[in-house]
């Protein structure tokens, strides 16, 4: 049995993992899906001043609080980012870190410096005028999300404060990182966002790197699938 604490993408919340969560339990496992600052049921919350470095702190709460270990820990696109600064932080709670279709950065990197550079024009663009312009407003969901599902995500999701994609993480453990794995969903976008990290890491033997036949959110559009490949990733 493992221990999957997730950290959701941008927009989303732990409420996305909906269909997630009673099938990695099914599967043996146990799984934390926490909501950052400012989304979900935390939109109370939102302000100008949430940081990347906010949403670390989330999750490093939840580990310590509940006294983690061992735990596979999973970034799902925007989530990369968290994911990245809470292993960095926490290295010795975390026996797996597993980026699913996410951003992966190096020291010093927003997610802006990571989008496409057409992505990345479009999402500064989005910002005047919206918002008091501090709000990013959500991306559209991929083609494939069903219309029942269209109508359970799109009211739930949150504009994100616009400096969890300015600031840069700062990486301060010097030692080696945990084992890692890439999950790419190969029904990309038009802007092939994830697809560099997919590509680099294929090359890296320090990586495992599995596709998925599955849009950019699989916890919503193909929950068995994803399930599947978390439980051989665990394993």
């Amino acid at each position: 049995m493992a221990t999957f604490l997730i950290c959701h993408g941008a927009w989303s919340a732990g409420w996305a993992w909906k269909k997630v969560r009673p099938l990695l339990r099914a599967a043996g496992h146990e799984v934390f899906t926490p909501t950052y600052t400012g989304l979900g049921e935390r939109a109370h919350q939102s302000s100008r001043a949430i940081t990347l470095d906010t949403h670390v702190a989330d999750v490093l709460g939840v580990i310590d609080c509940e006294d983690l270990r061992d735990l596979v820990l999973v970034g799902h696109s925007y989530g990369g980012m968290v994911a990245t600064g809470v292993a960095d932080r926490a290295g010795e709670r975390i026996a797996k870190l597993v980026y699913l279709d996410a951003f992966v950065p190096a020291n010093g990197q927003s997610l802006f410096d990571l989008l496409p550079a057409p992505a990345r024009a479009q999402r500064q663009q989005a910002v005047p005028g919206q918002g008091d312009s501090w709000l990013l407003p959500p991306n559209p969901s991929p083609p494939d999300t069903s219309p029942e599902d269209l109508a359970w995500i799109t009211p739930r999701r949150r504009w994100q404060p616009i400096g969890t994609f300015t600031q840069p993480i700062s990486l301060r453990n010097a030692g080696p990182p945990p084992p890692r794995t890439y999950v790419y969903c190969t029904r990309i976008a038009p802007d092939d966002t994830f697809g560099q990290f997919a590509h680099r890491f294929r090359a890296d033997p320090a990586w495992r790197v599995y596709e998925i036949d599955a849009s950019h959110s699989p916890n919503v559009t193909a929950p068995e699938a994803l399930v599947r490949v978390l439980d051989q990733v665990a394993k």
